[in-house]
């Protein structure tokens, strides 16, 4: 395929100015919820088969969150899209000064496996609210979601507006080879560290929503079976394969024997099972075997079997994990969750700033100083007090990383703003016209020039 005629004819359609129009903007949103909805039955059918993932599962996790992020963008696009006054320095009096929001051109999504609807459709909203012409490229992992991506789209909108390429890494190297005005991308921090490099090259700007190890600190004042149960529903929600889940747990060691015990009774109680619908499959057999690597028998509380035919990893707990072990020196992305006691929470502070900046940071405690002390000296893109990955359906909330986890940030109005830019304007009328500010320079200039300024 050639994508350099896409991108023209993006352009070629992006320069007459009709993405600009706010009504046509609406349209397409309107346009895009309704094509979801036509095909929400193979949307689902199409995960199915790629994860085993339910339809209630399917549309709670992926497609609610996009209609949500449509709605949201059809209410408040019109006041996003107003120009920003802002206030204007004695020297430029009489004028105005204001921010004019602008979108970037011909942008490139691309989507990750683990959400394929979701981190592929949710950006494209935010791309499409802003007025942009958009290429989307979903993940290739999960194909048969890919491919219900591919017929929706296609169906639904001309190439010259949005395209949607299907492929895998040839594919999305040959797109990064093209010079693109935005690049959006969701997935590991080792691949995105590639999409900075080749967006470097053409000045694209950037988003980059990556991962990392995310903590969930549980102290001795937080109500222990509350957490615990929280806590094992944001981790196995999609068997563990969720960029926000937390992935590790710090726990204080007066409150271990009661966290690990309500931990269990939670995972026994919410029945993780593929046949029952409860519970998703491990995405592929190489990151069957990645996982799997990963737990140690001696170590396993609780779960630890696995079933390669089907592609299941039971729901694991592993405890007195040490720092060195394989399981805390990467991002797990699976269900396996560590639980790691502390008796000082200083300690617990300096092993998660020993690592890089996580995406998510999970603070459990009814202790208000304990709270603020955290939220204070830990930096992580996003999370909850007393809560996990819920802070995602917020669309109020801008939802990014930073450091190795993430650059910038999108949903609701940090989605617009991530794919526009802001115009700068000092508007003045031609009188009157001071003479201070020409050649030929006195001292007497000087003088009146720091009297003005007042400096």
């Amino acid at each position: 395929m050639n994508y350099r005629k896409i991108i023209e004819m993006q352009t070629g359609y992006f320069n007459t100015n009709t993405t600009k129009d706010i009504g046509f903007r609406i349209q397409q949103l309107r346009k895009l919820k309704s094509a979801i909805k036509a095909q929400e039955t193979a949307l689902s059918e199409a995960i199915h088969t790629d994860f085993g993932k339910s339809a209630f599962e399917t549309y709670t996790t992926e497609l609610n969150l996009i209609y949500s992020e449509i709605d949201s963008s059809i209410k408040n696009l019109p006041a996003w899209a107003k120009r920003k006054s802002v206030g204007t320095n004695l020297l430029n009096l009489p004028g105005r000064s204001y921010c004019i929001p602008e979108p970037l051109g011909v942008c490139l999504i691309i989507g990750v496996w683990n959400y394929p609807y979701l981190l592929s459709l949710q950006p494209l909203v935010s791309a499409v609210a802003a007025g942009n012409t958009v290429v989307l490229k979903p993940s290739e992992i999960a194909s048969a979601s890919s491919a219900a991506m591919a017929a929706l789209i296609g169906k639904s909108f001309p190439p010259e507006y949005i395209a949607i390429i299907e492929g895998g890494i040839p594919e999305t190297t040959e797109l990064l080879g093209e010079k693109f005005d935005k690049i959006f991308f969701s997935g590991s921090t080792s691949v995105g560290t590639i999409v900075y490099q080749a967006a470097a090259r053409n000045l694209t700007p950037v988003t980059l929503e990556l991962g990392g190890k995310n903590p969930a600190i549980v102290t001795r004042n937080s109500t222990i079976e509350t957490s615990a149960k929280r806590i094992i529903w944001a981790k196995f929600l999609n068997a563990g394969q969720t960029c926000i889940a937390p992935d590790y747990v710090l726990v204080d060691e007066l409150v271990r024997t009661s966290f690990l015990f309500h931990a269990k009774k939670y995972i026994d109680e919410f029945c993780y099972s593929i046949d029952n619908s409860n519970y998703v499959r491990i995405i592929n057999e190489k990151n069957f075997h990645r996982l799997a690597a990963l737990i140690d028998k001696k170590k396993t509380y609780c779960g630890g079997e696995t079933d390669l035919r089907n592609l299941f990893i039971a729901p694991t707990i592993m405890t007195d994990v040490t720092n060195d072990e394989k399981v805390m020196s990467e991002e797990i992305f699976g269900p396996i969750l560590p639980v790691i006691s502390y008796s000082d929470i200083s300690d617990a502070i300096a092993a998660i700033k020993s690592r890089p900046k996580p995406l998510a940071c999970y603070i459990f405690t009814n202790n208000k100083v304990l709270r603020n002390r955290l939220l204070k000296e830990i930096s992580f893109g996003g999370g909850a007090i007393n809560d996990a990955v819920m802070h995602i359906t917020n669309s109020k909330l801008p939802f990014g990383g930073v450091g190795n986890s993430g650059l910038g940030s999108y949903h609701g109005k940090a989605g617009f703003e991530a794919f526009s830019h802001f115009k700068s304007i000092l508007d003045k009328p031609f009188w009157p016209e001071p003479r201070l500010k020409y050649p030929p320079y006195t001292e007497r200039s000087m003088r009146w020039l720091r009297r003005v300024i007042g400096k």
